[in-house]
């Protein structure tokens, strides 16, 4: 199968190209910079020149493609609502050339289900959700389905670890590194789900592969990780004390990260297990984090 994949060189996007070329596919990596075009020669993928703002580069990548793996995503959490906008036009950009196709469309998500329960893959989009801008691309991704489109939702929790990790849990290590104490809210009860970014990755290809149209799935590995685990773990590896911040000073002490420090986020991959007999292999969070690698400073 030729891919189309956006995002290709990202934490996860990369552990996706890789496992779709071991698997004998080949990959067309979208790249927006010359480094990035580097990282996917070198991989052994193809390049595709343009942005997730580039529409019409978009539509030419998924046009000659078998199926389309979309990962990329504007972090930029200053402005997620507008990142939220731009991941759902460049969705739509490609639903228009796959209509009517029948080819593969895994579209990138998060878990879009209100906090204080474990979500399932059953669950909708809930607005109440801590990733609500991702709301309108989940509902578009399904829609396709609706138009001879083989689209389906990944949903990957706040957790996707291994070595390179440049998400929230290496950010809460930097921030205990600068404050000298590893904190969380309250007493660290509320739960993150969790994946390694080698599972997750399998997933994508298998969904890829042989999953059913218009499905929702969960990359999960952990379904619930106390976030007093994470902390205390996080105080060990740094070597610095565990301390608890009320909620009303969550922001004040994490910035903006204070509002995912306080959140409960769980969920269960029991459905996409049965559905694709997926079982995660890679070590949990906990004990990825006690390898090491996430503390070692260049």
């Amino acid at each position: 199968m030729r891919v189309f994949v956006t995002g290709a060189t990202g934490f996860v996007g990369s552990a996706v190209t890789r496992e779709l070329l071991d698997a004998g596919h080949e990959v067309v990596g979208l790249a927006r910079s010359d480094r990035s075009a580097e990282a996917l020669k070198a991989a052994g993928a193809q390049v595709h020149r343009g942005d997730l703002t580039d529409l019409d580069s978009l539509r030419r990548g998924a046009q000659a493609a078998d199926g389309v793996a979309h990962l990329a995503f504007i972090h930029d959490f200053t402005a997620l609502a507008a990142s939220g906008e731009a991941d759902l036009r460049a969705i739509e950009a490609v639903g228009e050339v796959l209509e009517d196709t029948g080819k593969p469309f895994v579209v990138t998500s998060g878990l879009l289900t209100a906090p204080g329960r474990v979500a399932t893959e059953e669950d909708p989009a809930d607005p109440r959700s801590p990733g609500h801008h991702r709301l309108a691309s989940e509902g578009a991704a399904l829609a396709l389905a609706e138009r001879g489109v083989s689209s389906m939702v990944l949903r990957l929790p706040p957790s996707v670890h291994g070595e390179g990790d440049t998400g929230f849990v290496p950010m809460f290590i930097d921030h205990a590194r600068t404050k000298g104490v590893s904190a969380m809210v309250g007493d660290g009860s509320n739960h993150w789900a969790a994946v390694h970014r080698l599972d997750a990755a399998r997933l994508f290809r298998l969904a890829l592969e042989a999953a059913p149209v218009g499905v929702r799935l969960h990359a999960i590995g952990d379904e619930g990780v106390p976030f007093r685990e994470i902390a205390e773990t996080v105080g060990r590896g740094l070597g610095v004390p565990v301390t608890s911040v009320a909620p009303e000073q969550a922001i004040g002490h994490f910035g903006w990260l204070g509002r995912f420090a306080a959140v409960g986020m769980r969920a269960s991959g029991a459905l996409t297990r049965e559905l694709l007999g997926w079982r995660p292999e890679h070590p949990a969070l906990i004990p990825d984090l006690e390898a090491g690698h996430y503390f070692k400073t260049s």
